[in-house]
């Protein structure tokens, strides 16, 4: 039993070895490119989409949106709340699907990663994540069309201003995460 443990152990390890190997490249430059969107181009690509929302582009709107959603170098956690703060200055709830879809699904980090993967592989995850997110807005536009859909009381932020304000939204959700975990009886 040990001689079988130890075997699939040495296996694990050399595939594990093996992967890191092949995909680290692509990990260091996509941190480094991730971070260097973050610092120097994330506010430029949120600045466009915000454009958009006092623009009458109807359908095209989604599409923009979406590819925008893919340049955006946030994950889920930090496109919710971002979200929430488009939707309170006025974008449409089907701008806001588009965005958010394709954004969770792939960022320019993950299309980095992609690319060890090989050309096929990148250009099926760039479009696939695309259509994604287009057809969320889509959907969206066709059922929700006269009603609101997404409903981010809980990321508004407070009445008084001052130096932690802009956090405001990313600690409503830690404090609403950890009020769930208390409520469940877990450690809060």
């Amino acid at each position: 039993m040990i001689q079988i443990l130890q075997r699939e152990a040495v296996y694990l390890w050399y595939y594990f070895d093996l992967q890191l190997r092949q995909i680290f490249g692509y990990w260091v430059l996509g941190m480094v490119l991730g971070s260097v969107i973050s610092v120097f181009v994330k506010e430029r690509i949120h600045g466009l989409f915000r454009s958009l929302g006092g623009k009458r582009l109807g359908v095209l709107g989604i599409f923009a949106a979406s590819a925008l959603g893919i340049a955006s170098p946030l994950c889920m956690y930090g496109t919710i709340p971002l979200a929430a703060s488009f939707s309170e200055s006025g974008m449409e709830d089907d701008w806001l699907a588009a965005f958010m879809m394709s954004s969770i699904l792939l960022n320019p980090q993950l299309i980095l990663y992609s690319m060890a993967l090989g050309p096929a592989a990148l250009t099926i995850r760039v479009v696939s994540s695309f259509l994604c997110g287009v057809a969320a807005g889509l959907l969206l536009r066709a059922f929700y069309r006269d009603k609101p859909f997404f409903n981010f009381t809980g990321f508004s932020a407070p009445a008084r201003g001052g130096r932690w304000a802009k956090y405001v939204p990313c600690v409503t959700l830690m404090n609403a995460i950890r009020g769930d975990r208390k409520k469940r009886g877990g450690r809060g």
